[in-house]
């Protein structure tokens, strides 16, 4: 019996990968919930580690990579939508807004996966809820959006050259 592929489908940058991320970094985190910005920050460190000088990058130092800033998010809430659909991430609602949670079934189905990459992956994120776990949302918003801004400087013409 012959299998049949998809056409056009892929892993990287998808759903799947996200929610992987997600879900990773949520049991990292287990017992705390995180908001989704939260989550964008984090996977945005998770991958960038050594942007902030922590472990190597997860993936390759690209240029213009803080422009991934911009996609991020909508691609991470595809993810959780993936991962909530099989019952390893929970969406709390509370007063402080909308929360993520990994689920029991989190812990056991991460700690199967022992690939290299997810272990470099579970250890990102490890390092990642220890050095910016407790750091003040406002504290880490700057920490991000300093990559934002670098990014964005790079596309303004310097001030001062030539005509006018």
């Amino acid at each position: 019996m012959s299998e049949e592929r998809q056409q056009n489908v892929t892993v990287f940058n998808s759903a799947l990968e996200t929610g992987v991320r997600s879900l990773v970094i949520l049991a990292a985190n287990f017992p705390v919930a995180l908001d989704l910005q939260r989550l964008v920050d984090f996977d945005y460190l998770v991958v960038h580690s050594g942007d902030v000088n922590g472990p190597e990058s997860l993936h390759p130092p690209l240029p213009m990579r803080e422009g991934e800033l911009l996609v991020r998010r909508k691609i991470i809430e595809s993810g959780l939508s993936l991962m909530m659909s099989r019952g390893l991430i929970t969406r709390i609602a509370g007063a402080e807004g909308i929360v993520y949670q990994a689920s029991d079934y989190a812990k056991p189905f991460v700690d199967s996966l022992a690939t290299p990459y997810m272990l470099s992956l579970m250890d990102r994120a490890s390092w990642v809820a220890t050095t910016f776990g407790n750091i003040h949302t406002t504290e880490l918003h700057n920490l991000i959006s300093s990559f934002f801004d670098k990014w964005t400087t790079q596309f303004h013409p310097s001030q001062g050259l030539g005509g006018g």
